[in-house]
C-alpha cells in the first residue's frame, strides 16, 4: 500500500468538506496556492501550500512529483511535506544564465526523469544525480521560454509527443529528434483573440495523448476544444466550447484517457459557473463526473491527476 493510501486509510489530515455533490474519483489538484488530495466524498484528506504548476505525477511510492516556480522538478514526501529530491533546470547542464522554464516532465520506467526545457528548446532524460543520459533538440518556430512547450510525453515506442504552445502545433519526435509527425491546431476560420477565459480564442495547445488506435487526442488550450486526429491529420471526433450541456469550455488543459475509455479534461480559467475537471464518455459525449470546486481551488487549475481509475493511457 503506497504512502498516500496509508495516509487516506488513517484519515490523515482531513481538512474540510468541499461541497454537496458526490465525487466519484480521488484526485490530486493544485490551485489557490495549495496542493491537495480530494477524496471520493469531495473532502480534502491531504494538503500543503504550493504554487502554480503545469504538470504533476503521483509516483508508485506515493510521493508527488511537481514543478516549483516553473524551473525546478521536485519530489515531495506527503507524510512529511518535505522535498526529498529536486532538479533545477535553470542551473544544471549548461543552462546557467539562460531563461529556462519547465512546463512538462515525466518519470520514466527506468528511473530517469524526462524534462522538456523551454528556452533551451530541448528534451533531456536525467538520472537522480542530474546526469543527462539522452537529449534531443526541439523544433520551435516561435521560440519563447514561456511558450516553447506545454505538456510532453515519451511514448511506448520511445518517441516524444510534444505540445508547442507558441507554435500552435503538436510534434512527434523520434529517439534522435527527427520530427516524424506534426499537426498544426486549426483556428477553424476564426481570428485569435487575447485573454485566458471563455472569451479568448487561439490554438495554443496544452496536452496530447496517443490513443491505442494510433490517433492523437489533443487539448487545444484556448481553442476551447478536444480533437481526435488521425495520422493523416483528419479530425474524426471533437468536443467544442458549448457542446457539453450547462458547461462552457475555456482553456482546455489536462487530458487523461481512463481504463474504461472515458476522457478526463481540465477546464482552466473557466470562471465560477463551470467545473475545473470533466469526465466524458466519448461515444455519447455524456458528462459522467465533474470536479466543481471553484470556491476552493480558484480559476487556475491547469493540471490534475486521478488516482483511482486503473492504468491510464499515459502516466
Amino acid at each position: 500500500m503506497n504512502r498516500l493510501l496509508r495516509i487516506c486509510a488513517l484519515g490523515f489530515l482531513l481538512t474540510g468538506f468541499l461541497g454537496t455533490a458526490q465525487a466519484e474519483h480521488r484526485i490530486m489538484v493544485q490551485g489557490n496556492n495549495k496542493l491537495a488530495l480530494v477524496n471520493k466524498k469531495g473532502q480534502i484528506e491531504w494538503q500543503m501550500k504550493w504554487g502554480g504548476i503545469h504538470d504533476i505525477h503521483v509516483l508508485p511510492s506515493g510521493n508527488i512529483m511537481v514543478q516549483e516556480r516553473n524551473r525546478k522538478i521536485v519530489e515531495i514526501d506527503p507524510a512529511t511535506r518535505k522535498v526529498v529530491w529536486s532538479y533545477d533546470s535553470t542551473q544544471e547542464n549548461g543552462n546557467q544564465g539562460k531563461r529556462i522554464e519547465v512546463h512538462a516532465f515525466q518519470p520514466l520506467a527506468n528511473g530517469h526523469i524526462m524534462i522538456a526545457e523551454s528556452g533551451a528548446g530541448r528534451i533531456i532524460e536525467i538520472d537522480r544525480q542530474g546526469k543527462i543520459h539522452h537529449q534531443i533538440k526541439l523544433k520551435v518556430n516561435k521560440p519563447h521560454p514561456h511558450r516553447d512547450t506545454r505538456l510532453a510525453r515519451k511514448l511506448a515506442n520511445g518517441h516524444y509527443l510534444v505540445c508547442h504552445e507558441g507554435d500552435g502545433a503538436i510534434r512527434e519526435y523520434d529517439h534522435d529528434g527527427t520530427v516524424v509527425w506534426e499537426y498544426e491546431v486549426p483556428l477553424f476560420g476564426k481570428s485569435p483573440k487575447g485573454g485566458h477565459g471563455p472569451e479568448a480564442f487561439g490554438n495554443q495547445a496544452f496536452g496530447a495523448v496517443r490513443l491505442p488506435n494510433g490517433n492523437t487526442l489533443i487539448a487545444t488550450g484556448n481553442g476551447h476544444s478536444v480533437l481526435e486526429v488521425t495520422r493523416e491529420k483528419k479530425i474524426v471526433w471533437k468536443i467544442e466550447q458549448n457542446d457539453l450541456p450547462g458547461i462552457t469550455l475555456a482553456w482546455v488543459t489536462t487530458l487523461e484517457v481512463l481504463a474504461n475509455g472515458n476522457y478526463v479534461i481540465g477546464n482552466c480559467h473557466a470562471g465560477p459557473k463551470n467545473p475545473l475537471v470533466i469526465e466524458i464518455e466519448p461515444k455519447s459525449k455524456k458528462v459522467v463526473w465533474t470536479l466543481d470546486k471553484f470556491d476552493v481551488f480558484g480559476n487556475s487549475v491547469p493540471n490534475t491527476q486521478l488516482l483511482d481509475t486503473g492504468k491510464p493511457t499515459i502516466r
